[in-house]
């Protein structure tokens, strides 16, 4: 048996855009019902959202069927935490928080068996098929997708030399962070915000590789896909059950 290809990573490698889904409602009837909508990928959180990892990996059972590919958010840039996600077949990482080059590099290095990394070595996890993948050790390097988080004006400020890291796939501009990172909290609408993350995606493509956003708003999503993000988060199923419940409501009050 051999580890399948990493359908995300490729993608984002060849700069196809990918559409995705933020996931926080850490339901894996929830994750199973949005994982047949025709996304490309789907994000389950762990950082802003009660997620452990017995629950994320009944999330990434629920998925298998799906059209999308799985991308888990660990609470920190921590290779411990990394190393339980990877373990239970993540094969794509967004790592928050990350504020330079050497913190990149961490994020690389957890991920990657060495001498590449410090990932620690099971033979008989799910990320292997319990061990019927036989050449898991040697290939899983190549199929790991590493997506770090830039979401702070000093990590902008670093923005060309993570974006420069190799390993580093794909770079996340976190919006609601940057803005309150530059004093528009809760506005990452802001006119200011906005050409922050207009000139994150040039200097990222500049690095030559992938840039990722979230957007909440419909018209925010298409104004990022056209300056260039290649990933982009058009939405939440939290938002989509909280909005579709209160619209149904209000509609017969």
């Amino acid at each position: 048996m051999d580890l399948g290809k990493n359908a995300f990573k490729a993608a984002i490698g060849a700069r196809r855009l990918q559409i995705g889904l933020w996931c926080s409602l850490c339901s894996s009837v929830a994750t199973e019902v949005v994982s047949d909508c025709g996304y490309d990928w789907m994000l389950l959180d762990t950082e802003h959202a009660p997620n452990e990892v017995p629950g994320i990996l009944d999330q990434l059972r629920s998925m298998s069927p799906g059209t999308a590919t799985p991308i888990v958010r660990p609470a920190w840039n921590d290779a411990v935490l990394i190393k339980r996600l990877l373990d239970i077949g993540a094969q794509t990482l967004l790592i928050p928080f990350v504020q330079n080059a050497a913190e990149a590099e961490r994020a690389v290095a957890s991920c990657r068996y060495p001498p590449s990394g410090i990932r620690g070595i099971t033979g008989s996890a799910r990320a292997s098929r319990y061990g019927r993948v036989t050449n898991y050790l040697q290939e899983a390097n190549e199929q790991i997708c590493v997506l770090v988080q830039v979401e702070t004006l000093v990590a902008l400020s670093e923005i060309d030399e993570i974006a420069a890291v190799d390993g580093v796939d794909g770079v996340f501009i976190g919006p609601s962070d940057l803005s309150a990172s530059v004093g528009h909290i809760g506005n990452p609408q802001h006119p200011d915000v906005q050409h922050l993350i207009k000139t994150a995606v040039e200097r990222i493509a500049s690095a030559g590789k992938a840039a990722g956003i979230l957007a909440s708003v419909d018209a925010d999503a298409r104004r990022y896909i056209d300056w260039g993000y290649n990933f982009v988060a058009v939405g939440s199923d939290l938002h989509l059950l909280s909005k579709g419940a209160d619209n149904l409501a209000r509609s017969f009050k």
